[in-house]
């Protein structure tokens, strides 16, 4: 993949734009509506994007429809507008599109396509009950953030759109067929919704069965499998953009319909592109607004694990996920209230300034945390055991508070959840070979970086592409359909491995002894502090 464009490339770029010979990849992640267009050699051409926030409504996390389309028609534009400033054209088509959004939630709509109740987004946790049953029907892990966990909830609470649901979705489903038509998700995204056979490729019929026989006792017609969207896998075409979409997506009448669209994608299978991390013994973390690790699977897990559940790559293949519900939105906090420190003093330093100032600075901090203590947890943790989180900063009378060892517990606090999760596969004799990072949190270089391999016991690589995210890892996942096309066969692994990342730049960090030790000794502290958290949920 070309890393940077030479000077003078201009012309071959404005004349890919002009031929349509570009791909662009739209992902609606938890802060942000990103775009980017890509050009034939995979680089990033242009970008857009949209600042947005989930909001608890009656104690629920949701998004509105109405966020959801201003904000894609706002991120479009500013792309729009950036290739043309950049370029001196505005293009009216594209190669192909791509759509991504954050995974799992509960996206019910009626027969007309209409919202029933408000879109609950994975950050909820109130599927318990259901997402144990069907853990013990079904012999695998069932998170609480499934659709098929939230659904099945609706239906023990006897909530009374149930009767009234035609399609189960996700998010990047829901806006993919508003402007295609269709019903479909990639198998990745499809894997959060209900259970993938690896053998098929497809909804687990089994399962399917025995989710009808709980189902029936209460809504004798309702049948799961009629709901959910149809599967598809890396490479399929999935419907064209109709002049309904291209509206939605460009108001101005700019963009014309007609163009293809790859499958529909989570944004955990966006990170798994975006790291090349598609094949066995190979995995990713993406950090955001929660933060999670994808492994690709050699032979099934051996046990059911909480921490554990089991989706897909793009291509189908089965995946191990440690899915933390809190990420990085405790950093931001932190971050937001130094730069206002900055500016109250006549700083005029930039937010991402502020950002790099604290990350470096939590290198010079005490390796184990100093004897501070903080929980990122702005809403539950399922691998900890919390339907609720209290952000918390502990410290003992002895410890040293310093911003060093502030901002580096700050971080810790970020991958704590994880380890956790991730030490769990390892007694499961999971083996890799790379673990690749992408999100914010890795831009300022070796920072992150290192404390997440402190974290996980091993060697973490970063891309130049570590901060393009999933937007252009869609747009990837949309230039591989027209790459399918020309070469019958190629598979999803081979193209990443030979045309996408074949020349790309990777730096890799291996664990530090003294960090690995500091943050044993931190995750022993944190262990035990969740008795502090489980407190705090039930005081405040």
């Amino acid at each position: 993949m070309a890393e940077q464009r030479a000077e003078g490339d201009d012309e071959g770029v404005r004349a890919a734009i002009g031929a349509g010979r570009t791909s662009l990849g739209i992902e609606l992640g938890s802060t942000r509506i990103k775009a980017c267009l890509i050009g034939p050699d995979h680089a990033p051409i242009a970008s857009g994007s949209h600042e947005w926030e989930n909001q608890l409504v009656d104690g629920v996390w949701t998004y509105s429809l109405d966020a959801v389309w201003s904000g894609l028609q706002e991120c479009v534009a500013a792309l729009l507008d950036d290739v043309e400033r950049s370029y001196g054209v505005r293009p009216g088509t594209v190669g192909a599109i791509g759509i991504s959004a954050m995974m799992h939630g509960y996206l019910a709509l009626d027969a007309q396509g209409a919202l029933l109740v408000p879109f609950r987004t994975w950050r909820n946790t109130s599927t318990g009950r259901a997402a144990g049953e069907l853990t013990d029907v079904f012999g695998v892990n069932i998170p609480l953030r499934w659709s098929v966990a939230h659904l099945y909830q609706a239906i023990l609470d006897d909530e009374p759109h149930v009767p009234q649901v035609s399609v189960l979705t996700t998010l990047a489903g829901y806006v993919h067929g508003r402007l295609t038509g269709r019903n479909v998700l990639g198998v990745g995204d499809a894997s959060g919704v209900f259970p993938i056979d690896p053998a098929t490729q497809d909804y687990d019929a089994r399962m399917l069965a025995g989710l009808d026989e709980l189902v029936t006792r209460r809504h004798p017609d309702l049948r799961v499998a009629t709901l959910l969207p149809q599967v598809l896998a890396a490479g399929q075409e999935a419907g064209r953009l109709t002049e309904e979409g291209a509206r939605l997506l460009d108001p101005t009448g700019t963009l014309r319909p007609g163009i293809p669209l790859c499958p529909p994608e989570g944004d955990a299978g966006t990170g798994m592109v975006a790291t090349n991390s598609v094949a066995p013994r190979t995995g990713n973390v993406s950090a955001g607004t929660s933060i999670f690790a994808m492994v690709v699977l050699e032979k099934p897990l051996e046990r059911i694990h909480h921490e554990l559940d089991v989706v897909t790559t793009p291509a189908g293949d089965p995946v191990a996920m440690v899915h933390c519900n809190n990420g990085a939105s405790e950093l931001d906090a932190w971050a937001g209230l130094f730069g206002e420190l900055a500016s109250a003093v006549g700083s005029t330093a930039s937010r991402d300034e502020v950002f790099g100032v604290l990350f470096r600075a939590a290198l010079d901090g005490a390796a184990d945390g100093g004897g501070l203590l903080a929980y990122n947890y702005l809403s539950g943790e399922p691998i900890t055991g919390l339907e609720q989180g209290r952000p918390l900063v502990v410290r003992t009378p002895d410890s040293r508070l310093t911003l060093g060892t502030f901002m580096r517990t700050q971080i810790y606090s970020a991958f704590g959840t994880l380890s956790l999760g991730m030490r769990v596969l390892a007694e499961e004799g999971v083996e890799l070979d790379a673990m690749f990072a992408h999100g914010g949190m890795f831009r300022t270089a070796g920072v992150a970086q290192r404390l997440l391999a402190a974290a996980i016991g091993a060697p973490v690589a970063v891309g130049r592409t570590a901060s393009e995210g999933g937007a252009w890892g869609i747009a990837v996942l949309a230039a591989y359909l027209g790459a399918v096309s020309d070469q019958d066969g190629l598979s999803l692994g081979d193209y990443l491995a030979t045309q996408v990342f074949g020349d790309a730049a990777v730096d890799v960090v291996q664990p530090d002894a003294d960090d690995v030790r500091g943050f044993e000794a931190f995750l022993e502290r944190y262990s035990a502090g969740l008795a502090i958290e489980r407190a705090a949920v039930d005081a405040l």
